[in-house]
């Protein structure tokens, strides 16, 4: 079976929630994993999968996404492949930019009209998850489905922060609800598996993935023009017109990456002996900007449970259930635990590491860097203290922000020598 299909990948809102690392990039190009971007994650997706026609659409800070995308992902002339941003522009029917999830496809429509396909694949820029997608399609045609909905089972707990729909037996949506208040859940209860049952999954939700059929999206739009969101409004103006909506139950892994909260459990999670996402894979392996850079150099630092990109200059005492970014450099007696370290994205001259007024790049001697997220380019100086705690209230100045008791220290800024951040009495 030959399967015709392109993919729109969302490259996200103004990223509100992952304030600081999104005031100079968008969400997709946020680093994750020591040298990965998010939007390698969606990207891989399909060239695991067969999918090599993409569209990422964009309209925040894209400088830095379009670089990435423009430095990793090239097919050769006889592949038909191509990774293409499609960002909000003006033209002579709108002026407006993308104003939802179902507004930004609706725009991009136009661009379309040139490809072959049968099929539209609808992806999200900023999840954490290793999905068969051709499958997804498959399973899109053997239902004869209008438009599939990748879902994943979730608690009670989790079901208001996501679109619940109720499924039949046959595996057809036939009512859904956008994020549903908790005294209306006993309602949404789907049928699930005995072991979803025994984990008190008893709802289905929306990933935010979907298949529509070519015909069907196109009808979809002119029906409701309106229409801004795929969840609020599009989704639930297909079920009520009775087309065929069917869900595609994904048991894997899956993070959404919309908050600081999720975006640091999901990269200290790597660091587990055997993590739910899977780096370490033959057939889905995440790709990403080949840099061309020299191994990693240790002296003398016990590691534990620790994630290391290439490039880096390590004389830490010690490292633990840590996430280390390309090239990035710990100075001698430093202790890095529980935190993410971005890197840097050059290498410093000699002679600017000497430089006795400037701080180099990286962490300095005997500082401690603890329940904190070091974005690119930081100068922490020597004797540093940056400690996140859950008591820390949040709170933001021109150097960090505290969110969730966690320390984000921004990109590019100076930390003096010396310097007490965070819960150091606690």
């Amino acid at each position: 079976m030959v399967i015709k299909m392109v993919c729109m990948i969302l490259g996200g809102g103004v990223g509100s929630r992952l304030k600081p690392l999104t005031e100079e990039r968008s969400k997709p190009a946020v680093p994750i994993a020591g040298k990965y971007r998010l939007i390698d994650i969606p990207i891989s997706n399909c060239l695991n999968s067969g999918v090599k026609r993409m569209f990422v659409l964009t309209q925040f800070n894209s400088a830095s996404l379009n670089q990435h995308i423009k430095n990793t992902y090239n097919f050769d002339a006889f592949s038909h492949g191509f990774v293409d941003i499609l960002a909000a522009e003006q033209t002579p029917s709108g002026s407006n930019w993308y104003q939802g999830t179902a507004d930004a496809v609706r725009q991009c429509m136009r661009h379309l009209y040139n490809h072959d396909y049968d099929l539209i694949l609808i992806l999200s820029g900023d999840q954490l998850y290793q999905m068969d997608l051709e499958a997804f399609a498959k399973h899109h045609i053997d239902q004869k489905a209008d438009v599939t909905i990748a879902t994943l089972p979730v608690t009670a707990r989790d079901a208001p922060g996501f679109g619940i729909m109720k499924v039949n037996k046959e595996g057809y949506i036939k009512t859904f609800i956008e994020k549903p208040a908790t005294e209306l859940l006993p309602d949404w209860k789907s049928d699930v598996s005995e072991a979803d049952q025994a984990k008190g999954k008893h709802y289905m939700a929306s990933m935010g993935i979907y298949i529509f059929s070519k015909d069907i999206i196109k009808k979809l739009f002119s029906e409701s023009e309106e229409a801004m969101d795929f969840g609020k409004e599009i989704i639930p103006s297909a079920i009520n017109g009775g087309l065929s909506v069917a869900s595609y139950q994904y048991d894997g892994y899956w993070e959404d990456i919309g908050s600081i909260r999720s975006f640091f459990d999901a990269n200290i999670a790597l660091t587990d002996n055997i993590p739910d996402f899977n780096l370490f894979d033959n057939q889905r392996i995440i790709y990403t900007r080949p840099r061309m850079l020299g191994p990693s150099k240790i002296f003398g630092t016990h590691m534990q449970s620790a994630v290391m990109a290439e490039g880096c200059i390590i004389h830490a005492s010690s490292i633990e259930r840590s996430v280390i970014g390309i090239r990035a450099r710990l100075g001698e007696g430093s202790k890095v635990s529980n935190a993410i370290v971005f890197g840097n994205d050059y290498f410093e001259t000699l002679e600017d590491f000497t430089q006795k007024d400037i701080i180099p790049m990286g962490v300095g001697k005997n500082s401690h860097i603890e329940r904190a997220i070091l974005d690119k380019n930081c100068r922490i100086g020597d004797n540093v203290i940056i400690r996140g705690h859950e008591d820390l209230e949040d709170s933001e100045t021109e150097l960090y922000r505290i969110v969730d008791g966690i320390i984000v220290v921004k990109k590019g800024v100076i930390i003096e020598s010396g310097s007490r951040i965070g819960a150091t009495d606690i």
